[in-house]
């Protein structure tokens, strides 16, 4: 396919060329996956096949986009009317996600619009109707937004066995993929289901560096708040600005520091996925505006969201992962040929040392990223019962057509029988329940049980487990919605308690019907709702890139000069931490015995090392008392030292003692929920009524404890062992940190290490706002720091 006369002119009346990734794509005629730099035209080259060939009149569906953010169908949905008006085009471009009014979902199954833009959570509830043969059987054209963020979760697992189903339904279907932050483009290929790679110029390289504050960051704490006047500094300076917070309730305490020094009155806004709809869109439309000269969110707004007025991106806290840098770096100069620019911001002095190795790996190109595992069996009940929902299937067909779906291009006939055995008896303990028995053979083909389940199913579609959530609004008759918190913090709350969401703050009157009733209390200090949110890990590449940097003082001139001092005390005190060499300490303080192991191995993984140690140190008669663990550290205090480490972290003996571990934990029981609730098993959603997080939790532990009894073989069980060691737990981190590191550098030390000093000070933080607090931090910070030699 060539680019025809009409669309050259439009090209040329916007005074640009088309670039040849562009014509490349247009040219395709097999799936294909585009990598092309932040503001490269990845989305108009994803769409440009399908504006050409709707020059001529089509019937129905023509073209599907996925991405994997509500607010970036809105943004193309936006982006994409105006060369559909500009070349005259007669197409009808709608979305369809939560968001959207049930009125016109509805619609939409009977009368497809010729370009839908959708979620994965979306797409998959509309496959699940009857009608699904007719809304996507003449459709042409899949397109797959930010590709490299869905492969990353189960999200990604869902979307491909929708997208499997869509090749059956339209056996004609041309598919292409797009991103901008690609480790592994074969593998990413390999997981999109095959085709070709298409590599457009990297473009300008990105203007980056740490920005220069007046008071120098912490020693502990995350919040970023010693910068808060030098973020409004940089805010004044540029045109249109968004500030990246890792977490909701940090961004909401930083909004908070942000207008508290803001005496311009600058206009600024606060996004993030715990607001309200009607919250979220109003800032996204103020900034398509360009009526506001700051926005401080979260991930929600990390994904291909085109704002061309944005010159700056600050990141505020640790980037954590070097592809989610680049992402949020290349918001800014949202254009081919104009470098982005961004500025970090540490929130402590452990974090300047990963920002300089996160703007190393940026320039050097060197993005982070782990290899996929196997698609996920949770997910393919889940899609079994959707597929049941749609109409009756036949068990070969539905082998060979998930088969097709990358994640599941190795899946083995025999879990594939177990998955269909789950969804039609819930599993042999289990099959005696009416409950579970959802799915029956007949005629050689699998169906619903009882088509009225199919209800109950749509409404608990998803790979999104979350804690429970409640909505937050306004008291009174149609009281203004304001968003979410989660159930565990609502459970704290007594009437007059206040906190912080939107920005505001309020007051807690009451829960009516599930909702929190407030009013507005702008002169109380607020509590803070600990917003769930995505939970950042620091990459595994960027810890090794951090050890690294720490443990070579040959590297330490890229380090400001508070922070090469630190370090060369560390050395002169202890030792530093090396590539190849696991590092320990022990140390007395305030009476007890201290022991510091610099694993780099990421929050997680060293919480659960932590839970081994001491259970290990128990038996050894250490009396430990307690620990703490960060992305690099793990602190432990006992009643007497560990002298010799090397018994504590004996491969058989963690591997061990994490079996007896996971056995009853709470741990397995929440990775067990998760499961349950993907699989289908629990349904936390039935018309009418929604179970709260505890009834969903009291369901699911009953069933791990019934599973573990009387069928300890069981699927579920299986996946909830293999998803617990590689998540919650990171169990294989652990023994990576083993792997890379053979040597242990045990030291023991007569005082607080400098680099251990920070630790204590992280065990001893109360996260509660206030300048007398802060008053009492710096002192015992000064205090601490004075011990360690940093005075």
């Amino acid at each position: 396919m060539t680019l025809p006369d009409r669309f050259r002119d439009w090209f040329a009346a916007q005074g640009w060329e088309p670039h040849p990734h562009q014509l490349q794509l247009l040219e395709a005629t097999r799936d294909s996956l585009l990598i092309a730099p932040t503001g490269g035209g990845k989305t108009l080259a994803g769409f440009l096949p399908s504006l050409v060939e709707l020059t001529e009149p089509h019937r129905g569906m023509h073209t599907l986009y996925v991405s994997p953010l509500k607010a970036l169908t809105a943004d193309i949905a936006r982006n994409l009317s105006r060369p559909v008006a500009d070349l005259g085009l007669d197409i009808r471009i709608e979305d369809r996600t939560g968001d959207t009014r049930a009125g016109q979902r509805a619609r939409q199954r009977v009368d497809p619009p010729h370009v839908l833009l959708t979620t994965p959570e979306s797409l998959a509830l509309m496959l699940s109707y009857e009608q699904a043969p007719r809304i996507f059987g003449g459709l042409r054209r899949v397109v797959l937004d930010e590709l490299h963020a869905l492969a990353e979760n189960k999200r990604g697992d869902q979307l491909m066995l929708a997208l499997a189903r869509l090749r059956s339904l339209a056996p004609d279907l041309q598919v292409t993929g797009l991103s901008a932050t690609v480790e592994d483009p074969q593998g990413l290929l390999a997981f999109m289901g095959g085709g070709q790679v298409i590599h457009a110029d990297p473009g300008p390289e990105p203007d980056i560096a740490m920005l220069p504050t007046a008071k120098p960051p912490p020693w502990a704490g995350g919040g970023g708040h010693y910068a808060v006047r030098d973020v409004l500094d940089q805010v004044r300076q540029a045109q249109t600005t968004i500030i990246f917070i890792n977490t909701r309730a940090q961004a909401e305490l930083f909004f908070q520091a942000l207008w508290a020094v803001n005496d311009d009155n600058l206009p600024i806004g606060l996004h993030h996925g715990s607001l309200s709809r009607e919250s979220r869109q109003r800032v996204e439309a103020a900034m398509a505006a360009g009526e506001l000269r700051a926005v401080v969110a979260t991930g929600s707004l990390d994904l291909g969201i085109d704002w061309g007025a944005v010159d700056l991106v600050l990141q505020v806290g640790a980037p954590k992962n070097v592809k989610r840098l680049v992402q949020r770096i290349g918001r800014a100069n949202h254009r081919y040929n104009a470098p982005s620019r961004a500025r970090i911001v540490p929130a402590n002095r452990f974090e300047v040392i990963e920002c300089v190795a996160a703007l190393q790996a940026v320039r050097e190109r060197d993005l982070d990223g782990d290899p996929r595992g196997p698609g996920p069996l949770d997910v393919l009940c889940q899609h079994m019962l959707l597929t049941a929902c749609a109409g009756p299937f036949d068990a070969d067909a539905l082998f060979a057509e998930v088969r097709r779906a990358g994640p599941y291009r190795d899946l083995t006939r025999a879990d594939f029988d177990d998955c269909l055995n789950f969804a039609a008896t819930g599993g042999y303990a289990l099959r005696a329940y009416d409950r579970w028995q959802r799915l029956m053979q007949r005629d050689g083909s699998w169906r619903l049980r009882d088509p009225r389940a199919a209800r109950d199913i749509r409404m608990n579609i998803g790979t999104i487990v979350e804690s429970e959530m409640l909505r937050v609004r306004m008291r009174g008759r149609g009281g203004a919605p304001l968003g979410e918190v989660e159930e565990s913090f609502a459970a704290t709350l007594l009437p007059g308690d206040t906190f912080l969401i939107g920005g505001q703050t309020v007051r807690y009157e009451g829960l009516r019907d599930m909702v929190v009733e407030v009013v507005k209390q702008p002169t109380k200090e607020p509590r803070i709702a600990v917003f769930s949110g995505v939970k950042l890990a620091t990459s595994t590449q960027l810890s090794h890139r951090v050890q690294a940097l720490i443990g070579d003082p040959a590297h330490h001139a890229s380090l400001p000069r508070d922070t090469r001092d630190w370090l060369a005390l560390q050395s002169q005190v202890g030792a530093l931490p090396q590539d190849g060499v696991l590092t320990s300490e022990s140390f007395a303080h305030q009476g007890r015995w201290h022991f510091a192991l610099y694993g780099f191995a990421g929050r997680n993984a060293l919480q659960t090392l932590g839970l081994l140690m001491t259970r290990m140190m128990e038996d050894a008669g250490l009396g430990p008392l307690g620990f703490l663990s960060t992305d690099y550290a793990l602190l432990v205090w006992s009643i007497d030292p560990v002298r010799d480490p090397a018994p504590l972290l004996d491969r058989d003996g963690l591997r061990e003692g994490l079996g007896d571990w996971l056995a009853g934990n709470a741990v397995m029981k929440r990775t067990f929920r998760n499961v349950a609730v993907i699989a289908g098993l629990i349904q936390r959603n039935l018309p009418g009524t929604r179970k709260t997080g505890r009834q969903a939790t009291f369901s699911s532990d009953i069933l791990y404890d019934t599973l573990r009894r009387y069928d300890p073989d069981h699927l579920l069980l299986r996946i909830t062992a293999q998803e617990a060691r590689h998540g919650l737990v990171d169990f294989d981190r652990i023994e990576d940190m083993l792997d890379r590191n053979r040597q242990i550098d045990h030291r023991m030390l007569d005082r607080v290490s400098p680099l251990a000093a920070p630790l204590l000070l992280e065990k001893g933080r109360v996260p509660i706002a206030g300048k007398g607090r802060e008053r009492l931090a710096e002192e015992e910070a000064a205090a601490l720091m004075a011990e360690a030699g940093l005075a």
